[in-house]
């Protein structure tokens, strides 16, 4: 058996079905391989930051990894920026990288680059195939680094010589990694915090904020008083319907800081201390006051829902049957409004079907659509994770591919957006049920707030132009509908609510150009 052909079927073995690929010279074996291995689904990608952003949004709904299928060290360089995201989404990804003919490796090709290099920044586990006959080893042990825990990218490397050479039988199925448990010792510690005098808060992170752990947090609040705050980086967050809130740490550190004020302690559930995302000029980074105590009931490898349903077992007489309901009523269609982001909020949160998924990548927006969403029926939250931009068009790619019968709705900044809008031909050719909703305020608005924030002075016509996305605008009902999405412009509230309403009864792909 061919190196290719072993790697496919260890992959297949271990119930990694989906490879996300934009292939070159060195994986033409791997390429070739999918009319003879049966069971994989190969997804073509246009550009390789599509592929790994992909990766990521289909990580966060199954919680398994997708293979990534890339070309040399450019390949992979195309593809940081959304491998850095899924890193700190904790996204278990394996990513194969081809390489050079052993031989070639000597003459320094054009194409020649340092692969670990590259991958290693992004990456829990890195590993260059050594030999031929160690793929389907090398495979298995990729496949059991990504899934951590906490997942995370792991890089195979591997020569072109030894996709075509023999390699011998693929991999049986590895056990797999399983999150623990924290002991009891620490799970009683934090209970006795929660008895305690304090004023404590839950900081959850990860596959805390799934809708399980969100129940057991809300369990412990009614019975405590403990305030339950949301990280807003992590990688899905459960909202809408029944499930209780959570505090979403507001993106500013000013905010945040109040927001947290008044705590004592602050548990963290597969979370580390919240800091602010960038320094400003006297302001200090962290987030909760300078003489809260933090507690650890979860590390981020942890199982914190396990752990949070421990805790909230401890508490459950106490806690009462109160049912949480929906902090806002059902939001009001804003007919006859003007256009704008909490127009747009107010809509997607009344006509969001249940059971829907949200990628956000919405930046300067998103405050002002964030609330209306609460709401909504239920529906799973993908936000920005690492804040390297262009990551929701491909990270909704993902989503989709991952819950077939699921509407997926992307929220998206246009400048953001142009950084990946490839995404939209996959979609297209994938029929992907997702619709696109591009909020066209035609700049990069965020840093007209950050130019201030930073001191950085007044935005002079020299600076006005390098935020400014209008001379020329981009099109984005014919950028869409050249990739075979068809797509409509919208400049009204009630032109984007009948849009809307249409997207949500038809299956996608859609687009509709929100000119703000």
């Amino acid at each position: 058996m061919t190196g290719a052909e072993c790697l496919l079927r260890t992959l297949l073995a271990h119930d990694v079905n989906l490879c996300l690929m934009n292939p070159g010279t060195s994986e033409m074996q791997f390429v070739s391989a999918l009319d003879r291995v049966a069971g994989m689904r190969g997804v073509l990608g246009l550009f390789e930051g599509v592929c790994s952003g992909a990766a990521d949004g289909y990580a966060r709904m199954t919680g398994k990894p997708a293979a990534t299928l890339l070309h040399l060290g450019p390949g992979l360089a195309n593809a940081l920026a959304n491998f850095h995201n899924a890193r700190k989404a904790h996204s278990p990804v394996v990513n194969i990288v081809g390489e050079h003919s052993t031989r070639h490796l000597a003459f320094d090709a054009p194409l020649t680059a340092d692969i670990e290099g590259f991958a290693r920044p992004v990456s829990g586990w890195v590993h260059t195939l050594k030999h031929p006959l160690a793929t389907g080893n090398s495979t298995a042990e990729a496949i059991v680094a990504a899934f951590g825990p906490p997942g995370q990218v792991a890089t195979l490397i591997i020569p072109a010589d030894f996709s075509w050479s023999e390699a011998g039988a693929p991999v049986a199925p590895r056990v797999l990694p399983v999150r623990e448990l924290p002991s009891s010792p620490r799970v009683r510690y934090v209970a006795g915090l929660l008895h305690s005098d304090w004023r404590v808060g839950l900081l959850l992170s990860g596959t805390a904020l799934h809708a399980p752990g969100l129940r057991a947090a809300d369990r412990i609040r009614r019975a405590t008083g403990a305030r339950v705050f949301a990280n807003r980086n992590s990688g899905r967050l459960s909202r809408g319907g029944d499930i209780p809130p959570a505090e979403r740490i507001p993106y500013f550190p000013e905010a945040a800081q109040s927001l947290l004020a008044d705590l004592d302690c602050l548990i963290l559930v597969e979370s580390k201390p919240p800091v602010s995302f960038f320094g400003y000029p006297g302001v200090r980074s962290t987030l909760a006051p300078e003489a809260c105590e933090f507690a650890t009931l979860a590390f981020e490898g942890e199982d914190g829902v396990g752990a949070l349903e421990w805790l909230g077992n401890e508490f459950a007489s106490e806690a009462g049957n109160e049912t949480a309901a929906p902090s806002h009523p059902r939001p009001v269609l804003p007919h006859r409004e003007p256009l704008t982001a909490a127009a747009i909020g107010r809509t997607v949160g009344a006509l969001l079907p249940e059971g829907a998924i949200i990628s956000d990548e919405s930046i300067s927006c998103n405050e002002q659509i964030w609330p209306h969403l609460a709401a909504a029926n239920w529906h799973d939250h993908l936000p920005v994770t690492g804040g390297s931009i262009g990551q929701g068009l491909p990270v909704a790619v993902g989503a989709a591919l991952a819950s077939p019968g699921r509407k997926v709705v992307a929220l998206q900044a246009d400048g953001s957006a142009m950084y990946t809008l490839q995404s939209l031909w996959t979609m297209a050719r994938e029929r992907l049920d997702v619709t696109v909703v591009i909020l066209a305020n035609r700049r990069y608005r965020i840093l007209d707030v950050e130019m201030k924030r930073t001191g950085a002075g007044s935005v002079g016509p020299l600076a006005d132009a390098m935020l400014d996305l209008s001379n020329p605008e981009p099109d984005w009902v014919k950028l869409s509908e050249g990739f075979g999405v068809q797509a409509v412009r919208v400049d009204s509230a009630d032109a984007f609510i009948r849009e809307f309403a249409a997207c949500m009864r038809e299956p996608g792909p859609r687009l509709i150009e929100a000119v703000l």
